[in-house]
């Protein structure tokens, strides 16, 4: 099979596949394109069903309702959110809102204001660089006598009014896990978990813990592609598939930086490679299409 016809056998597999983590811009990092440019790709390559663009700066919400004009050309619904993070105002309730009742679909807890997030990216480590100089503040959900704070329970009420996604953010496993109980207190189902060892640190024993909580794992094709920055052996990717299981993960891209592939590319080459591994179609169309279409909230 040449090289061409491969990537259209995994391009059928993936069609309709839903991105939860897209970085287009625009962003304060250098971006390879725009919401609309990105969307674009996914539909003509992939028949992509959805995407979530995400920013650690801003409201995304904004930029797709801004962008709805040429949106609404193309088949590929975009959705935006917003992190919690220093440049939003941190645990800002009054933002979560605006976000999620404009139309917003994830809030990510702290990202780059996380202090795990801190530890891990120093300046010139490897992480993206602002084009316009900014200031970012360490964000803690945990109040200084250690329960949480009263801004976070405000914050999962209106997730849970709106039925949106939560994320743990780049935050401290523990952290993650405190987060969680206090949604599920709150009748909060669709939660997730970003790049578990990324910068989070977490171990496949701490994720089945999230996934008996309800929660996904999330991984990014963009960590597994060798035209990226980290390049990692696919064969990690799908060690935590088989620890996790397909039916509690949700197979993400991390992409749209100026300096790493597109996207489409990275999913064509990595999907490729765990199906060249053994994984099923069905399992892979279930992290794809059906696993991120649920925590969308998507018929």
């Amino acid at each position: 099979m040449t090289e061409s016809s491969q990537a259209d056998a995994v391009a059928k597999v993936l069609e309709g596949a839903v991105d939860l983590h897209c970085h287009s811009g625009p962003s304060p990092f250098p971006r390879r394109f725009d919401h609309v440019e990105a969307a674009r790709d996914a539909q003509e390559r992939l028949g992509m069903r959805a995407m979530v663009v995400k920013s650690h700066h801003h409201n995304t919400v904004m930029d797709v309702l801004a962008m709805a004009p040429r949106l609404r050309e193309l088949s590929t619904e975009v959705y935006g959110g917003i992190a919690l993070n220093s440049f939003v105002g941190g645990l800002n309730p009054h933002a979560v809102r605006m976000s999620l009742r404009m139309g917003g679909k994830v809030v990510w807890f702290p990202t780059m204001s996380s202090g795990r997030h801190i530890e891990c990216h120093h300046e010139g480590d490897g992480f993206p660089t602002e084009t316009v100089p900014l200031t970012c503040e360490r964000i803690d959900i945990h109040g200084e006598n250690g329960e949480l704070r009263p801004e976070v329970f405000e914050i999962l009420d209106v997730i849970a009014e709106t039925g949106a996604l939560l994320s743990g953010g780049h935050m401290y496993p523990q952290d993650i896990r405190a987060l969680f109980e206090a949604a599920g207190d709150k009748g909060i189902r669709r939660l997730i978990v970003n790049h578990p060892n990324f910068v989070i640190g977490a171990e496949p024993e701490q994720c089945l813990d999230y996934v008996r909580m309800g929660a996904f794992i999330e991984h990014e094709v963009g960590m597994y592609d060798p035209e990226g920055h980290m390049h990692w052996d696919p064969k990690i990717l799908l060690d935590w598939i088989e620890k996790v299981g397909p039916e509690h993960t949700v197979i993400s891209s991390d992409l749209g930086q100026a300096s790493n592939p597109k996207p489409v590319d990275a999913y064509l080459r990595v999907c490729g490679s765990l199906l060249d591994l053994g994984l099923p179609e069905k399992e892979l169309r279930l992290m794809t299409c059906d696993n991120p279409a649920y925590l969308l909230g998507l018929e």
